[in-house]
């Protein structure tokens, strides 16, 4: 069994065993991030904007390391589209400043072709957090009425209410977790 597994991995290409190690690169990277993000985030609210650069410059520096210069576009073209998709959630009052330009960074880790896919993922554990802080903070029945409003609010004559942030911190979810957790798992299962 060890012989077929390590036959395996002699016979892998070269472009197969860079990309092997651009994916293993890229999660010794998100690994210490998630955990120190998810402190920050949980214990202030705030995702320091030094950690956000750091490792916008970290994604492009390895993707144009192991793939030249179309991994710099790659990268580039991950920040522009994980930027995108969490602004238009940011327009909506659904995320953070902090959030958008810290999913943007991720976005330069993983590149244009695992944005779409990580950003799913980010989305499943978010949900599970905010199903855990609605519960946590006893606001379920508030919760589902504003989700029922912001809904009306996209038929067409109707307007999407905005919601003030609420003072207490406990309504509200540490989003940070869901985009540094899900990009580690998006990294790990799919360039596996």
């Amino acid at each position: 069994m060890i012989g077929s597994a390590l036959s395996a991995l002699n016979d892998r290409t070269p472009l197969e065993s860079k990309n092997m190690s651009a994916a293993f690169t890229n999660l010794l990277l998100l690994t210490p991030l998630a955990a120190v993000i998810s402190y920050y985030d949980v214990r202030y609210r705030r995702i320091p904007n030094s950690l956000v650069l750091a490792t916008l410059v970290s994604g492009l520096a390895i993707n144009l390391g192991f793939g030249g210069w179309p991994g710099a576009i790659t990268s580039l073209g991950g920040c522009a589209l994980a930027f995108i998709l969490m602004f238009v959630l940011h327009v909506f009052g659904a995320m953070g400043a902090g959030d958008v330009k810290l999913f943007a960074a991720i976005g330069s880790v993983t590149g244009a072709h695992l944005v779409l896919p990580t950003f799913f993922i980010v989305m499943m554990i978010g949900l599970v957090l905010a199903v855990y802080s609605m519960v946590r903070a006893n606001a379920v029945r508030t919760t589902m009425i504003r989700v029922v409003q912001i809904l009306a609010g996209l038929l067409p004559g109707w307007t999407i209410p905005r919601f003030e942030l609420p003072p207490d911190q406990r309504h509200t979810i540490p989003y940070g977790i869901a985009i540094t957790v899900g990009s580690v798992i998006a990294t790990a299962a799919l360039r596996a």
